[in-house]
């Protein structure tokens, strides 16, 4: 058995890969071939415990995770990734980034404009680095906004990424109006409790990410921007269901119906024709944290890592 860490996971695994590895794995869960128990939850979302089992190749991942938004980092977790005769454990919060930005990265393609040059991250936490990245491996993107409560923070996080992508603009800004006034993509990584802007904000074409909420009580997305979308996609129905404040409030406010939401999985397979505003919203399933650890194992059976 190996302990892999956070450095381990990025050598191996680069966005590209990721997301590669994220998409087939949504495909799979539309063919039926993952079991993915529902997320355990303690302590009001302090403590997660999530498991999927891959039934092909009889392998599984389970990932615990502790929260703490009023910590940096917020995320800590640990995955265990086990095969037939192999085990593989790895620092979790880089899996968590990594899956959860591929994810973004996977509906970004899907159906973001092919053109795509603006993107505009909300949020200046641990999982907007990889938010950007995986809007950069998909779409054409030149200008990027980091838009935070922090004046430093935001500004901290687009010069760590401008140097990191030296090729691409960035500039920071605390203003969330003005911000994604004028985006092609939107990328939601924050911890909000209410909507971060009103649909009339946005471009009449847009597409917006919103990955942050993963409680009932959290929002990010305003419900008119849920009731004008030609697209709502979802990584699964049934978590959102559980799991995604907008979504809840949406369904029970009767401004979309269970029927609105379009899994990725059978987006995959079909693929949607997307026109004006669109939006994914992900709350994170097992089959990514999956897909992340079985690309780590594969890696490690070729080269081992050090």
């Amino acid at each position: 058995m190996r302990v892999l860490s956070a450095d381990d996971v990025r050598r191996a695994v680069p966005m590209s890969a990721a997301i590669d590895a994220v998409r087939d794995a949504f495909r799979e869960l539309a063919e039926g071939n993952f079991v993915l128990p529902p997320r355990q939850i303690f302590g009001d979302g302090a403590v997660l415990v999530m498991s999927a089992y891959h039934s092909p190749t009889g392998t599984a991942v389970v990932k615990k995770i502790g929260i703490a938004l009023d910590q940096l980092p917020a995320i800590r977790a640990t995955v265990i990734w086990t095969g037939r005769g192999e085990q593989l454990v790895a620092e979790g919060s880089s899996i968590t980034t990594l899956r959860t930005g591929a994810v973004v990265g996977v509906a970004t393609d899907l159906l973001a404009p092919s053109d795509a040059t603006r993107l505009t991250v909300i949020g200046s936490g641990a999982q907007a680095p990889d938010q950007v990245r995986a809007v950069l491996a998909v779409r054409p993107i030149a200008d990027v906004t980091v838009t935070g409560r922090s004046a430093d923070r935001a500004a901290a996080l687009a010069a760590e990424l401008a140097a990191e992508f030296p090729a691409v603009g960035f500039t920071s800004s605390t203003d969330v109006g003005e911000s994604v006034a004028d985006a092609h993509v939107v990328c939601c990584a924050t911890s909000s409790s209410t909507p971060l802007f009103t649909a009339d904000a946005l471009p009449a074409t847009v597409h917006v990410n919103a990955i942050g909420a993963f409680r009932p009580t959290m929002r990010e997305l305003p419900r008119d921007l849920l009731a004008s979308a030609s697209t709502v996609l979802v990584d699964q129905r049934e978590a959102a269901l559980e799991e995604s404040g907008e979504i809840i409030d949406a369904v029970d406010s009767g401004t979309l119906t269970t029927a609105d939401l379009l899994e990725l999985g059978t987006a995959l397979a079909d693929p949607p024709t997307p026109t004006g505003r669109t939006v994914f919203k992900s709350v994170g399933i097992g089959c990514q944290d999956w897909a992340i650890a079985a690309a780590l194992a594969q890696v490690q059976r070729r080269m081992p890592l050090r």
